[in-house]
């Protein structure tokens, strides 16, 4: 089987041990990356978390509680130590353990480290109403682009995950519940530039059986867009997937993804959880970044593009 493990927050299997920049993960490593902007700094309050976890083995319950702090950053420094484990789904004195592993006396100590490292700004907005609460998810959405503009300072992992996926002829491309209307749209236009994309939107037995038919066909990789909340289907799918022998390419909320484990190459993209249904600017975003990787690595891209344009014209499709 093909692996092409390694992004910097952008994990593989189970993991995230990280070289410079945006680096290679192992198996059973654990912890999390961060991110540095331009001036060399960790941006955003995901990325923050994310440079704490870095470096860290953390047992599989404890990157639970890492995942969940990820998710709700902006909470994070004013959850006390039993909300947290309720949200996380796991003990108190998990929590108080996970803090001890950070290296902190406790979860006191972990929550006045966090508050202390959060901008002014950032604390203006949560404690005088500044922004209200559908501002917020707004506001909350900017730092995740924000996030993504610094991951994609290094450009490679993307780059390497469009030329595998533009290789492989078909191309499935994984989506079910949260994630399916990113696949679909990926799946919209890639058409347009790659001969041969299947969109895999049922769950159960017919995901195998179409898994099957795109490896039979010629398949070599996969792309998988996984967020929450994640269904059991799709890791059972990915991990039948590599089993098959695809190399699994896939865009996550987070590195602590339950999907982690299951792709060669995973590319974070933050979800914003400021409403009641989760908002996935980030992950669109990354996806049709990935789409432009592929096309630059598809070198008929241009000229499908351009048959495309002179059919849609002859046939009066668009009205613009």
């Amino acid at each position: 089987m093909s692996t092409d493990n390694g992004v910097a927050d952008m994990a593989g299997a189970d993991a995230a041990g990280t070289e410079a920049g945006m680096a290679g993960t192992e198996a059973d490593a654990a912890g999390a990356t961060g991110v540095a902007n331009g001036n060399g700094t960790v941006s955003g309050s995901t990325a923050r978390l994310q440079a704490l976890f870095e470096g860290h083995r953390l047992t599989p319950t404890q990157r639970r509680i890492a995942h969940c702090m990820v998710r709700r950053a902006a909470d994070a420094p004013f959850l006390s130590s039993v909300e947290l484990a309720e949200l996380a789904g796991v003990s108190q004195p998990s929590v108080t353990r996970f803090a001890v592993a950070l290296g902190f006396d406790g979860y006191p100590a972990l929550r006045k480290h966090l508050r202390d490292v959060a901008p002014a700004a950032e604390e203006r907005a949560a404690g005088d109403g500044t922004y209200n609460e559908y501002q917020q998810a707004v506001q909350s959405e900017i730092d995740n682009l924000r996030h993504l503009a610094a991951l994609l300072a290094d450009p490679e992992p993307v780059v390497r995950a469009g030329r595998l996926l533009a290789a492989s002829r078909p191309l499935p491309v994984l989506g079910l519940r949260a994630a399916s209307a990113q696949a679909r749209g990926f799946t919209y236009f890639a058409r347009k530039v790659h001969p041969d994309v299947r969109l895999l939107d049922e769950g159960g037995t017919m995901l195998a059986d179409r898994v099957d038919a795109a490896h039979r066909a010629g398949a070599t990789a996969l792309l998988c867009f996984a967020l929450p909340r994640h269904p059991r289907e799709v890791v059972e799918g990915l991990e039948y997937a590599r089993d098959t022998g695809l190399t699994v390419v896939t865009v996550a909320d987070s590195a602590f993804a339950p999907v982690a484990r299951h792709s060669d190459l995973l590319l974070p993209a933050a979800v914003g959880t400021g409403l009641a249904f989760d908002t996935a600017c980030a992950p669109m975003l990354l996806g049709r970044v990935l789409l432009e990787a592929m096309c630059d690595a598809l070198p008929e891209a241009q000229a499908r593009l351009e048959e495309f344009d002179a059919r849609a014209a002859a046939r009066g499709l668009f009205v613009d």
